[in-house]
C-alpha cells in the first residue's frame, strides 16, 4: 500500500497514525524541577512534554515531495513506502530533529552534537554478511580467515524486508544523497536511508556533498544503504549469530543494517564496497590516510588504531587529502570520501590542533562525556567506551585540499605501534618487505586495554584494514607493488611503540623524534642516507637523521639486556611467519611465483633453542653471516 501524500509544509497539520511511537520532547533541554530539587508529578511530566513536543513541532523543517524516492527501481524492489521523507536537511536543520526526538542528544560547548550510538559502540565485524553469488564469488576471498562471512541471497532478502518493514512504521524517515570518490572518472552516488537525524548529520559529513544542481539531478543512485539499526535482526534467521545484522549485496547494490546504531557501520559499509569495486576496475583501494607536500609530494599513511595514522597525516605543513579511505588509480590518488572521522579519546589541543579545532558546530560527537551543565566534553573519560568518536567535513581541517586528490605518492609509510619494543623507528623497505608487511598490517596492543592482557599482544590486520577486505591480501599487495614500481615510490616502516624494552620496561617512542623521521623522508635526506641491516627482519635501517638521537636508530643499542632484546626479536619474526600462514591460497590469486617474491620479504628467525642457548650473539653472527 502507498503511503498518502507526503507534507508540504510543517508535520504538525498531519494526523497521528496508530501503533507509532509518538513524538518525543526534546532531551537536551534541563529537565523540570522543582525549588526544592524534587521532580515534578508524573502529571506534569507529561503535560511538560506535550507542551515541549508541539512547540518543538512548530520548527520542524518542511518535509520534501517523495517522487525522487518512490520512482527509484531500489524503492519499487525493496517496498520502501515511508510516511514522512526528510532530504538532504541541512546542518541546523538535522541538529534541530535530533534534538527534538533522539534522547541522550546535546549541543555541546563549542558547538558539536553529542549523542550516543545506543549499546553498540563500536563496529560488529563478525555480524557483517557478504552475500555469494555467481557473478562475483569467484573473485571474492572467503574461508576461514576472510572477513566475509557469507549469506545467500534469500536471506539478504529477507533481512531487507524486515528493515522496510521497520522503515515503513515511523513517522519520518531521513535520507541523505550524496557522492564518493573525489575523482569524477571514479565518483558513484549513495542513498542512505535512515531512521535517526544524528545517521543523517554523520553521512552528510562522511560522503561527499552535491550541490543544488547536483541533487536536483541526482536521478538513480547506484548503492543503497537502507539503516534500520533500532530495530533487531531475527537471530533464528538463516546465517544470523546474534541480533545485529550488517549485510552487503553486491548483487542488489544494497546493504541492511539491523541490531546497531553505530554510525560506523555506514562508513565502513561503503568503504568495503570501494574495496571491491575499484580493484576491478584496475585501482587500488587503501585504508590509509594521505597528504600533499608544497612541491606535490604525496605520501600514505597506513596504520592500525593507536599508531599515530591520524595524528601523523595531520600535518600543518602539508595540506590533508583525507585521514582514512583512499584510491590509487592511473591519475594519482584519491579520497573516497568528504569527511574525517577521528577518535577522540585523549584528545588535547596542544598535540592535535587541527583535530581540536575541527570540533565545532556541524560535527557529530559520538559516545562522549559531557558535564551535564557547561556541555564541555571530558575527552579522557572512558565511562561510555574507549571508541569515541568525531565526525566532520573534511573542509574544517584548516589545511585540507580540496578537492582531495593528488599526484601518485613519493612515499608510502607503514605504521606499527611494537610494544615489544624491538623493531628500529624507522627502516627503508624493498618491494618485496613492502608487500610482505603491508599484508601482515602488524601493531601490537599493551597491557591493561583488555581484560586478560598482561603482556603485550602482536596483532595483524591484513592491509591494515582486514575486516573491509573483499579480495584476497595477496591481491590488494601486488597491486601496491606493481604502481610503486611504476611510479617510483619508496616504502618505510616505522615503528610508532615502544623503545628501550617492552612495555613497562621501555617507554613510548617520542612524537617529536617520528616527526622528524618523517620530516627526513619529507626533506629528501634519507634518500641519502648510510644504512644498515638489522637481523632477523632484514631491515635497511638509516644510521643517523637530523633531530634523532642515533642510537635510538637501532633498538638493540637501547636495551639493557641485549639476550633479551634477542629473544623477543625473534620471537616476534616467528609470531610474523605464523600469521602469514592465514595467506597460503594466495597463489591461487595472484600465481604462485608472485606468492613466492611476498614470502621472500619476511623475516627469518632462527629456531628458539639457538637464541635461547647463545642469546644476542646469536643474531649478531645472523647478521655477520647476512653481510658476507
Amino acid at each position: 500500500m502507498m503511503p498518502t501524500s507526503v507534507l508540504s509544509g510543517s508535520v504538525t497539520s498531519r494526523k497521528c497514525r496508530p501503533n507509532v511511537t509518538p513524538c518525543r520532547p526534546t532531551t537536551s533541554l534541563p529537565r523540570p524541577i522543582h525549588h526544592n530539587g524534587v521532580a515534578p508529578t508524573s502529571f506534569n511530566n507529561r503535560r511538560c512534554a506535550t507542551a515541549m513536543r508541539f512547540m518543538v513541532q512548530d520548527n520542524l523543517p518542511a518535509a520534501n515531495e517523495n517522487s525522487f524516492l518512490l520512482d527509484s527501481k531500489f524503492t519499487k524492489e525493496s517496498g520502501l513506502a515511508p510516511n514522512v521523507v526528510f532530504r538532504n536537511l541541512s546542518t541546523p536543520q538535522l541538529y534541530e530533529m535530533a534534538l527534538a526526538f533522539e534522547p541522550g542528544t546535546h549541543v555541546t560547548s563549542t558547538g558539536a552534537l553529542a549523542t550516543k550510538s545506543g549499546a553498540k559502540m563500536g563496529r560488529s565485524p563478525t555480524d557483517k554478511r557478504v552475500t555469494r553469488d555467481p557473478e562475483t564469488e569467484k573473485d571474492l576471498w572467503w574461508g576461514p580467515y576472510s572477513p566475509n562471512y557469507v549469506m545467500d541471497d534469500r536471506t539478504f532478502l529477507t533481512n531487507r524486508e524486515r528493515a522496510i518493514d521497520y522503515l515503513n512504521t515511523l513517522e519520518r524517515v531521513y535520507v541523505v544523497d550524496a557522492f564518493v570518490n573525489w575523482d569524477p572518472a571514479s565518483r558513484l552516488k549513495v542513498r542512505v536511508v535512515t531512521s535517526r537525524a544524528y545517521h543523517a548529520l554523520f553521512m552528510s559529513n562522511m560522503l561527499i556533498r552535491p550541490t543544488a544542481e547536483e541533487l536536483e539531478n541526482f536521478g538513480e543512485p547506484d548503492f543503497v544503504i537502507y539503516n534500520a539499526g533500532a530495530f533487531p535482526a531475527n537471530k533464528y534467521t538463516n546465517f544470523m549469530t546474534s541480533q545485529t545484522s550488517i549485510d552487503l549485496s553486491l548483487k542488489h547494490k544494497e546493504m541492511v543494517i539491523l541490531g546497531t546504531m553505530y554510525a560506523g557501520e555506514m562508513k565502513k559499509g561503503v568503504f568495503t564496497l570501494m574495496h571491491y569495486l575499484m580493484p576491478m576496475q584496475g585501482k587500488l583501494s587503501l585504508h590509509s590516510g594521505c597528504n600533499v607536500g608544497a612541491a606535490g609530494d604525496v605520501t600514505l599513511f597506513f596504520g592500525l588504531s593507536g599508531t599515530g595514522k591520524t595524528t601523523l597525516s595531520a600535518d600543518p605543513k602539508r595540506p590533508l587529502i583525507g585521514d582514512d579511505e583512499h584510491v590509487w588509480s592511473d591519475n594519482g590518488v584519491f579520497n573516497i570520501e568528504g569527511g574525517c572521522y577521528a577518535k577522540c579519546i585523549g584528545l588535547k589541543e596542544e598535540t592535535e590542533p587541527e583535530i581540536w579545532k575541527a570540533i565545532r558546530f556541524g560535527t557529530v560527537l559520538e559516545n562522549v562525556v559531557l558535564d551535564p551543565d557547561t556541555r564541555v566534553v571530558d575527552y579522557d573519560s572512558q565511562a561510555l567506551t574507549e571508541n569515541t568518536r568525531a565526525s566532520y567535513p573534511i573542509e574544517y581541517m584548516a589545511n585540507a585540499r580540496i578537492p582531495c586528490v593528488g599526484d601518485h605518492p613519493k612515499n608510502v609509510i607503514l605504521l606499527a605501534c611494537d610494544a615489544f619494543g624491538v623493531l628500529p623507528p624507522v627502516s627503508r623497505l624493498t618491494l618485496e618487505q613492502a608487500m610482505y608487511h603491508f599484508i601482515s598490517g602488524y601493531t601490537a596492543k599493551v597491557a591493561g586495554t583488555e581484560v586478560g592482557v598482561t603482556e603485550p599482544q602482536a596483532t595483524f590486520s591484513a592491509c591494515f584494514g582486514s575486516a573491509f577486505l573483499m579480495l584476497h591480501p595477496y591481491k590488494y599487495a601486488t597491486m601496491l607493488a606493481e604502481k610503486m614500481a611504476k611510479h617510483g615510490t619508496t616504502a618505510w616502516l616505522i615503528n610508532t611503540g615502544w623503545t628501550g624494552g617492552k612495555h613497562g620496561v621501555g617507554k613510548r617512542m617520542s612524537l617529536k623524534h617520528t616527526r622528524a623521521i618523517i620530516d627526513a623522508i619529507h626533506s629528501g635526506e634519507l634518500d641519502n642516507a648510510e644504512f644498515v641491516t638489522t637481523p632477523i627482519f632484514n631491515l635497511q635501517v638509516p644510521t643517523s637523521i637530523t633531530g634523532v638521537p642515533s642510537e635510538v636508530l637501532s633498538p638493540e643499542n637501547v636495551w639493557s639486556n641485549k639476550d633479551e632484546f634477542a629473544t623477543t626479536l625473534n620471537n616476534l619474526g616467528h609470531m610474523f611467519v605464523k600469521n602469514f600462514g592465514h595467506f597460503s591460497d594466495g597463489d591461487s590469486f595472484v600465481g604462485a611465483e608472485m606468492a613466492a617474491r611476498i614470502l621472500t620479504g619476511g623475516p627469518t628467525p632462527l629456531s628458539a633453542e639457538a637464541v635461547s642457548k647463545t642469546g644476542f650473539s646469536a643474531i649478531k653472527e645472523f647478521v655477520q653471516n647476512l653481510v658476507a
